[in-house]
């Protein structure tokens, strides 16, 4: 047994795969339509990674009603060199949920999609400066 892929509901298929190779640089490995849902469906991998990110798009008709918030998932998660450069590099790509905060050896960030589907962005924390009593500046 092994976690193969997250599958994601998006709005509108090429905004999201937009966002996903162009901010997150995953690259899309297969893309086609669905005849038994009338939808679309493509596939995403990072270059470094080992999971892929299924987005699936259905046509607002018979059993799949039109998309809400809500119809995504909780949040996915994507190792950056670092966090806080990331955010000032793609400043305007993304609203930002939840700000910078370290947790453990790790710096975390979440922004969204543009479905509004929580990204957790994470990177090693930097090490604080180290700092000597009664040194002078």
């Amino acid at each position: 047994m092994g976690f193969r892929y997250t599958g994601i509901r998006v709005r509108d298929l090429d905004p999201s795969i937009a966002f996903y190779t162009t901010v997150l640089g995953m690259r899309v490995t297969w893309r086609m339509k669905i005849r038994e849902t009338g939808g679309e469906i493509a596939v995403l991998k990072s270059p470094g990674g080992s999971q892929r990110l299924e987005l699936n798009w259905y046509p607002p008709r018979g059993r799949y009603r039109e998309y809400r918030q809500g119809d995504e998932l909780d949040h996915l998660a994507f190792a950056v060199p670092d966090v806080d450069a990331f955010l000032r590099d793609h400043r305007g790509d993304f609203r930002v949920v939840m700000k910078t905060l370290d947790e453990g050896t790790d710096r975390l960030a979440y922004v969204t999609d543009p479905d509004g589907a929580w990204i957790e962005l994470m990177s090693r924390r930097k090490p604080r400066p180290k700092t000597t009593a009664g040194a002078s500046d």
